[in-house]
């Protein structure tokens, strides 16, 4: 069984809610997430407003809290996986369910990198759009033809669907060129900044080192990486990865062939969609 956590560009204003309301256990998650960091989570998860759900450094804490605390339910059932992964921000809620990082210093961890991600983000208009029905080879095609503004492919999820990231007339051009070249759909999304891409250098730099002092552990059930789409070893230097992963895209659609290649016939979810545990 592989759990599969969800990351950006998959939050919902009111995640999180029927859970919380249902479950102690719930309940105990988000208050310790709004006492290790100040942040009042669940009523920005909750009550909103949006805008403020939308920006990274809210967006990330709220749905890493729902995240972890859905793993508390899980435990509760017995539920359990023996392999893990997670798209961008939700390969971090990986990293805490196999012990690599512990819940504190893993809440911590991702209000830092919400901030730098936000803050040291340069000025632009920058935007994001999901490209559906297209090889991947041609999205990175089309992205090269595009001279004036800047875009890239940043999250290849499966085949058939690859997130741009850029300039919002880069990304305008981009998704011109990938309806003419024979995409079902493209659909711009709700982000504030052109995440897994060179533009977050300085982000990546004072995540890296924030990373220094801090304590990783070798993961105690694989976890895939979002950098190559294997899993962690002993002889990889976690914090450099993680630092990295900002400015990198995410191999969501190679990490579940690994998995599936590797024995695994069950995949759990996890994330800020409707749920019903």
């Amino acid at each position: 069984m592989d759990f599969y956590f969800q990351g950006k560009a998959h939050k919902v204003f009111g995640m999180g809610k029927d859970l919380y309301e249902k479950y102690d256990k719930v309940r105990t998650v988000y208050d310790k997430a709004k006492e290790l960091t100040g942040i009042d989570v669940a009523k920005i998860s909750f009550e909103g407003p949006e805008e403020i759900l939308n920006r990274t450094k809210y967006t990330q804490i709220c749905i890493l809290t729902m995240s972890l605390a859905i793993l508390e339910i899980l435990e509760e059932k017995r539920i359990k996986a023996d392999m893990s992964c997670g798209l961008s921000l939700g390969e971090y809620s990986s990293l805490i369910y196999s012990k690599a990082l512990d819940f504190d210093e893993g809440v911590k961890l991702i209000q830092k990198r919400g901030e730098y991600m936000e803050d040291l983000c340069p000025k632009g208009d920058w935007a994001m759009a999901a490209v559906l029905g297209l090889e991947d080879k041609k999205a990175e095609e089309v992205c090269k033809k595009v001279t004036d503004g800047f875009v890239t492919p940043v999250n290849y999820n499966y085949p058939g669907q690859v997130v741009i990231s850029g300039d919002k007339q880069g990304i305008d051009i981009a998704m011109e060129l990938m309806k003419k070249e024979g995409a079902k759909r493209v659909v711009i999304l709700k982000t504030s900044g052109p995440f897994h891409t060179e533009k977050l250098e300085e982000a990546s730099k004072a995540l890296g080192k924030f990373l220094e002092n801090k304590e990783i552990k070798i993961p105690q059930i694989e976890v895939i990486k979002n950098l190559d789409a294997k899993p962690y070893t002993k002889q990889d230097n976690i914090k450099e990865i993680l630092s990295k992963h900002i400015i990198n895209p995410t191999r969501m659609s190679d990490s579940i062939k690994y998995m599936l290649e590797n024995g695994v016939d069950t995949f759990v979810e996890i994330g800020p969609r409707k749920n019903s545990i």
